[in-house]
């Protein structure tokens, strides 16, 4: 099971509507994934150069004495953006190599969900309506953004287990399926570097594409070259700094569904989920291709 919804707005006119239309979206595919639900935006930088850390608490914490301890060990101004159990903590970029482990020094109990330069991700356990409220989902503004309600398969529900997945850099990826060879992925990515935080097949995928694409390959050329060596059936929704792309296995084994209208490009794994998108009736709309890269950027 698994819903998968993703949402590219073309115009600067519709961008302040993207975290409403997505939690509606994420909303109609709670019955294929009631466990848990993340999604992550990608809004606008930070107004001067600096970095975004997306930070998890345990529980609803005041975020502001974490980031006043950071800033003293990191000797730098710390903004903090609160969302419930998560905030949005913002260091200049000279402050970046350091701040996972002054975290982990001043804050140990709270751990690092994403990063980037716009790109802000969140996921928890609970009802998909209820995971977007809490976080505020609504009230936030951008370009793309893509989410995902689950149940679980290949591993334990947890807040670690939950989508999207981040790897790297502005980099995050939401995932329809089960990997067969993703241990032997896994324990190659190991040597090459890459370290997971959970048993989870689709982090695997994230850690994939992540390392393809340190490697010099496009996003495009990333996902071509899962087809080649991911095994099993999967539906790929990945994110970048500058837009989001759609992969389905060779066989596409798991449903999925496109529209686009001058406005913006969503994606649903059924159609109910952008059944309420504004001029959904006169988008174009089509079923993906199995093993074919779509990009929108």
């Amino acid at each position: 099971m698994c819903g998968i919804v993703g949402l590219f707005i073309k115009t600067p006119e519709l961008r302040p509507q993207l975290g409403a239309l997505l939690a509606r979206m994420l909303t109609v595919m709670s019955d294929r994934g009631p466990d848990s639900a993340g999604f992550a935006v990608f809004g606008a930088p930070p107004a001067e150069d600096g970095v975004k850390f997306t930070v998890r608490a345990a529980h609803e914490i005041d975020f502001a004495p974490v980031a006043a301890a950071l800033g003293i060990a990191l000797d730098c101004a710390v903004g903090v953006a609160p969302h419930d159990t998560h905030a949005v903590l913002t260091v200049p970029a000279r402050c970046e190599p350091a701040f996972r482990a002054t975290l982990a020094a001043v804050a140990p109990d709270i751990t690092v969900v994403g990063y980037g330069l716009r790109m802000e991700l969140f996921k928890d356990v609970g009802a998909p309506a209820q995971v977007a409220q809490r976080l505020g989902l609504e009230r936030m503004t951008g370009t793309h953004a893509i989410g995902h309600t689950r149940m679980a398969t290949e591993s334990a529900v947890t807040i670690d287990g939950a989508h999207p997945f981040s790897t790297g850099r502005d980099q995050c990826l939401v995932h329809n399926g089960s990997l067969s060879n993703h241990n032997r992925v896994r324990r190659e990515l190991a040597r090459s570097g890459m370290t997971f935080a959970t048993e989870n097949d689709s982090e695997v995928a994230a850690g994939y594409l992540t390392l393809r694409m340190r490697a010099g390959r496009s996003l495009r050329e990333a996902l071509t070259d899962a087809l080649a060596d991911l095994d099993g059936f999967y539906t790929f929704v990945a994110g970048t700094e500058t837009g989001f792309a759609v992969l389905r296995d060779p066989i596409a084994c798991k449903p999925a569904v496109l529209a686009e209208t001058a406005a913006y490009v969503a994606f649903g794994t059924e159609y109910r989920a952008l059944a309420e998108l504004p001029g959904i009736a006169s988008a174009r709309l089509w079923e993906p291709e199995p093993a074919t890269v779509y990009v929108w950027s």
